[in-house]
């Protein structure tokens, strides 16, 4: 097959229609424009969305949901995933290396979710009091 030879599927590409070509065409006097009004006009300018001052329908709909602009900075950490790191003594930067936490991240936290069996040191981790507890009795120890 050469690039040359490559050619659309018959019928899959219609010619451009020929509008205001008289009334045997198919597409004569409006044009397929309607009567009058500005979008029968040449430039008729009418914004995306515009309803010809009736309320449009994006601000009769409620308002729903926030999006927090904290929430990218933020980050949850498991129990189990704390055993990905390989680092000693495990702080934000070493759960950034690890790829435990996203790479723009500022605070992250430990929350108590899966299983911790080996002992870590945390330093300057938010943690929950039920992952300080799951911590604690796996030897590790929470450094401020």
């Amino acid at each position: 097959m050469l690039i040359k030879t490559l050619k659309p599927a018959p019928g899959s590409k219609r010619p451009r229609l020929r509008v205001g070509r008289g009334a045997s065409a198919g597409q004569g006097k409006t044009c397929g424009r309607g009567v009058k009004g500005q979008r029968a006009r040449k430039g008729g300018y009418h914004k995306v969305g515009f309803e010809g001052g009736q309320m449009p329908l994006q601000r009769r709909m409620p308002k729903v949901g926030f999006r927090s602009a904290m929430k990218a900075t933020r980050a949850e950490v498991r129990l189990d995933e704390l055993a990905k790191v390989a680092a000693e003594i495990v702080d934000l930067a070493a759960l950034k290396a690890a790829n435990v936490v996203p790479a723009h991240t500022e605070v992250a936290k430990v929350v108590l979710s899966g299983k911790i069996e080996k002992a870590v040191t945390l330093k300057g981790v938010g943690v929950t009091k039920g992952a300080r507890a799951a911590i604690e009795a796996a030897g590790g120890r929470i450094e401020a």
